[in-house]
């Protein structure tokens, strides 16, 4: 299973597309670790610089439909080798959704209420997340301020994490 949580990048946009997360001219690259210094090179957002901003980060927290837009696996995967395994949002576009368990990583979804807690009490702050995938919790903190979230894997998403992602999975058992 895969390392869940870290230090937390805050994006505070709807809509992030697969465009943005990662652009389609490095599609055609044979691997994942040439993806690298391309996540989010095209997100336009105040404040955000990707080239100082993503290092060191493993999750990421963002507004509603993340991920929408042309569906790639390579979306996820430029998440992977950057070292963030997690994606906390709204909602997702349902391949992305997908294709983040398919690779043994978790898109979780929480309410847009909590979404909106999370960015007024965290988001100026270096936050941390610790996330346990057997009951169901996100634990952020930052400076003395601790808020923990509830969240739920379906059975076959907990399992697909648990294995690392879909191949393994089908590996153990098939």
């Amino acid at each position: 299973m895969k390392n869940f949580g870290g230090e937390v990048l805050f994006l505070n946009r709807g809509d992030i597309n697969t465009d943005e997360i990662i652009p389609a001219k490095y599609l055609t690259e044979d691997t994942r670790i040439a993806l690298k210094p391309h996540l989010l090179e095209d997100l336009k957002l105040k404040g955000f610089d990707p080239s100082k901003d993503i290092t060191g980060k493993g999750a990421v927290l963002a507004r509603a439909n993340f991920g929408c837009g042309s569906s790639r696996e390579h979306a996820p995967w430029a998440f992977e080798v950057n070292g963030i395994n997690i994606v906390i949002a709204e909602s997702f576009a349902r391949i992305f959704r997908q294709n983040m368990y398919n690779c043994g990583m978790i898109a979780c979804e929480v309410s847009a209420m909590t979404i909106e807690e999370l960015f007024k009490e965290f988001a100026n702050e270096k936050t941390t997340l610790t996330v346990d995938t057997d009951k169901g919790n996100l634990s952020f903190k930052a400076g003395g301020k601790e808020k923990t979230v509830s969240f739920t894997l379906k059975n076959f998403e907990k399992a697909l994490v648990e294995a690392g992602g879909w191949v393994e999975y089908a590996a153990e058992h098939y």
